[in-house]
């Protein structure tokens, strides 16, 4: 979805609006990443997503023709600026939140994986004829709160 401007004043206007609305989103995410809590679903993360892709899409097409932007008021093209560099600072963040998310998810089924290994296990015995037994049956994996 492209923006549709009248002039590179209102194109300006258009995207500081988005991006600054990206930014919220972004950086409200966060806040509930690290408070522990669910991440956007439903209409936040369609708008975020569709935000997203329409930030991104205008920003290809201004590279190939800086026209575009290149007459609007320079106060409101530093204004930009600002909000682009905050979007960037979220986005890092952002990054930062997801990747402590990815280490505890793997953590998680790290542990899984080892507990189901303990319960299973344990050491291996020989049969009469000097080779390894086979577990005799299928053990279950329990995982509630406690493993």
């Amino acid at each position: 979805m492209a923006l549709i401007a009248d002039d590179a004043k209102h194109r300006v206007e258009q995207l500081l609006i988005m991006t600054e609305r990206l930014a919220g989103l972004i950086d409200e995410e966060t806040r509930c990443i690290a408070a522990r809590l669910p991440a956007h679903s439903g209409a936040q993360a369609e708008e975020k997503n569709r935000l997203a892709n329409a930030y991104r899409l205008e920003l290809a097409r201004i590279k190939q023709d800086r026209g575009m932007v290149e007459s609007a008021p320079p106060p409101l093209l530093a204004q930009l600026r600002e909000s682009t560099a905050r979007l960037h600072e979220c986005l890092a963040a952002h990054e930062i939140a997801l990747g402590a998310v990815k280490v505890i998810a793997e953590g998680l089924v790290q542990a899984m994986a080892e507990e189901v290994v303990r319960q299973r296990g344990g050491a291996a015995s020989y049969g009469a004829r000097g080779a390894l037994s086979p577990p005799a049956s299928a053990s279950p994996a329990i995982v509630d709160r406690t493993a």
